[in-house]
C-alpha cells in the first residue's frame, strides 16, 4: 500500500521470560525473535519500518544497527506506544500504519500481504483468530455480527469469557488521521492501568469510522511468545518448517529431526547434512558439500564438494571447493580455506588463509597468517601472533614445509619451498628455498640414580 509504514511494538520487558534481555531479543534457531518479524515486513515496507523500544532500549538498538527507533521510556501500553510514534510517522508522510507485535516470530511475508489486501480501504482493520482455548487473549465483541469492541481478557465479565472464542491477533492497519484524532481519547481505565491500542476499535465504531475485522481462522502464527515454554514450541515449529522446505527442494538430510537450520541460511539442493548439526546465521552450503553430525556452522560459506567432518565448529569462515575440515576443527572469523586445502583434527584457524592444496592436519593454531598453496604445516605448529600489545602476521610461502612442534613468532616470513626443522622457534625470516633449524643441540647426560 502506498504511504504505509510498519510499526513494531518491541518495548516490553517480557517478565515471564525471566531474562534481563528484552523479550524480542530472545533467540530462535540462533536469530533474534524480532528479526523474524522484520523479515516478514521488509518485502512490503522495505526500510519504512519503525521499532518502538523501551526496556533495555540500548541493547535493542545495538542488536539492530541502522533501525528506526521510537523510544517509549515508560511502558504504558500499546496505545501509548502508538501515540509516541505518530509524529515520526506523520513526518515521513505516512497515511496508514501497520502495527504488529515484535514477539510474533511465526509471522511471514505471505500472511502480512494477505492481511494488507483484505484490510485495504478500511479506516481501522485488525486480524482475529478463532481459538479453542482463547486463554488471556483479548476478546472480539460483536453485536448482530458487527464488531463493537475488543476487550482484554482480564477486563471481561468472567461469566461470559468462555463464550467469546474470537480473539485479537495483535495485527492492525490504522489510518493516521484516525489515530491522530482518536488516540488522545484512549484512557487507562482498566485493570492494568495501561493505554490499550484495542480501545481504538470501540472509539472508531462510535465515531462512524469503517472498522473491519479480518478473520484469519486458526492461524496461530499470529500469536505472540510470552514464556520459555511458548518460545520452545514456536522454535520447533520454525525448525520443522525450514527442514521440510529444504527436503522438498532437494537437500539431503539425515536425521532431520536433529537438524537446526536458520531460515536465513542458504542450503543448495544436493548438499548433504547429517543431524545433529546447526547451520546458523547467513551461512551458505553449496551443492555437493557435506556436513557431518555435531557440526556448528555460523555465518560461513561451504563451497561445492567441501566436507566438514564430525564436531567441527565454524564462524565467519569460508571453505573452498573440495576442501576438508575436521574432525574436531575450529575455524574462527576470517578463516579461509582455498580449494582442496585441509584443516584436520584439533586445528584452529583465525583470520588466516590456507592456500590451495595446503595442509594443516593435526593439533595446530594458525592466527593472522597467510599460507601459500601446497604448503604443509606439521602437527603442533603455532603462529605466535600476539605480543601482548598487538597482533602480527605470519606469511608462509608456496610448498613450504613446517616441521612439527614449531613456533613461528610473528611478524615473520617463511619463503616458498623452504623447510623449517621440527621443534624450531622461528623469530627471523627464512629465505626462499632455505632450511631453518632453531633449537639447541641435544645433550645426553648420565641419569641420576635414586
Amino acid at each position: 500500500m502506498p504511504n504505509t509504514a510498519a510499526l513494531v511494538l518491541a518495548a516490553g520487558k517480557g517478565t515471564r521470560m525471566h531474562s534481563d534481555r528484552p523479550k524480542v531479543l530472545q533467540t530462535l534457531l540462533g536469530e533474534y525473535m524480532l528479526a523474524y518479524v522484520l523479515a516478514a515486513l521488509r518485502p512490503h515496507f522495505a526500510e519504512n519500518i519503525w521499532i518502538v523500544a523501551g526496556h533495555q532500549a540500548r541493547m535493542l538498538e545495538a542488536a539492530f544497527p541502522g533501525g528506526r527507533f521510537v523510544l517509549q521510556e515508560e511502558q504504558l501500553g500499546t496505545g501509548h506506544a502508538l501515540m509516541l510514534a505518530l509524529p515520526a510517522l506523520a513526518g515521513a508522510g505516512c497515511r496508514h500504519v501497520l502495527v504488529v507485535n515484535g514477539d510474533a516470530p511465526l509471522l511471514d511475508a505471505e500472511t502480512t500481504r494477505d492481511f494488507l489486501e483484505k484490510a485495504g480501504g478500511a479506516d481501522l482493520a485488525f486480524a482475529t483468530l478463532d481459538l479453542d482455548e482463547p486463554g488471556s487473549y483479548g476478546r472480539v465483541v460483536r453485536a448482530g455480527g458487527n464488531v463493537r469492541a475488543i476487550v482484554e481478557a482480564k477486563d471481561c465479565d468472567p461469566s461470559t469469557l468462555e463464550l467469546h472464542r474470537e480473539v485479537n491477533a495483535g495485527l492492525y492497519l490504522i489510518s493516521l488521521p484516525l489515530a491522530e484524532t482518536l488516540s488522545p481519547r484512549i484512557t487507562g481505565a482498566n485493570k492494568s492501568g495501561e493505554y490499550y491500542i484495542t480501545d481504538l476499535v470501540a472509539l472508531s465504531v462510535a465515531g462512524g469510522y469503517d472498522v473491519r475485522a479480518v478473520q484469519c481462522g486458526r492461524d496461530e502464527g499470529l500469536l505472540g511468545v510470552n514464556s520459555p515454554r511458548e518460545l520452545a514450541r514456536v522454535e520447533e515449529i520454525l525448525r520443522r518448517r525450514v527442514v521440510m522446505r529444504l527436503l522438498e527442494r532437494g537437500v539431503l538430510l539425515h536425521a532431520p529431526d536433529m537438524a537446526r537450520i536458520s531460515p536465513f541460511a542458504r542450503v543448495e539442493p544436493g548438499a548433504e547434512l547429517t543431524g545433529p548439526c546447526e547451520i546458523l546465521g547467513r551461512s551458505e552450503v553449496k551443492r555437493g558439500a557435506r556436513v557431518a553430525s555435531h557440526c556448528v556452522v555460523r555465518d560461513s560459506v561451504i563451497e561445492e564438494g567441501a566436507e566438514l567432518r564430525h564436531f567441527s565448529h565454524l564462524e565467519g569462515a569460508r571453505v573452498g571447493a573440495g576442501a576438508l575440515v575436521g574432525p574436531f576443527a575450529r575455524l574462527r572469523p576470517g578463516a579461509v580455506l582455498e580449494a582442496a586445502a585441509r584443516a584436520g583434527n584439533f586445528v584452529e584457524i583465525k583470520n588466516a588463509r590456507l592456500g590451495e592444496g595446503a595442509k594443516a592436519n593435526h593439533l595446530t593454531y594458525l592466527g593472522d597468517a597467510d599460507i601459500g598453496s601446497g604448503a604443509n604445516i606439521g602437527a603442533g605448529t603455532i603462529t605466535c601472533n600476539y605480543d601482548g600489545r598487538g597482533k602480527h602476521k605470519t606469511s608462509i610461502g608456496e610448498k613450504a614445509f613446517i616441521g612439527s612442534n614449531t613456533a613461528l613468532v610473528a611478524p615473520v616470513v617463511v619463503g616458498a619451498n623452504s623447510l623449517v626443522g621440527a621443534g624450531s622457534v622461528i623469530t627471523r625470516d627464512v629465505p626462499e628455498g632455505e632450511m631453518a633449524i632453531a633449537r639447541s643441540r641435544q645433550k645426553n647426560l648420565p641419569r641420576k640414580k635414586n
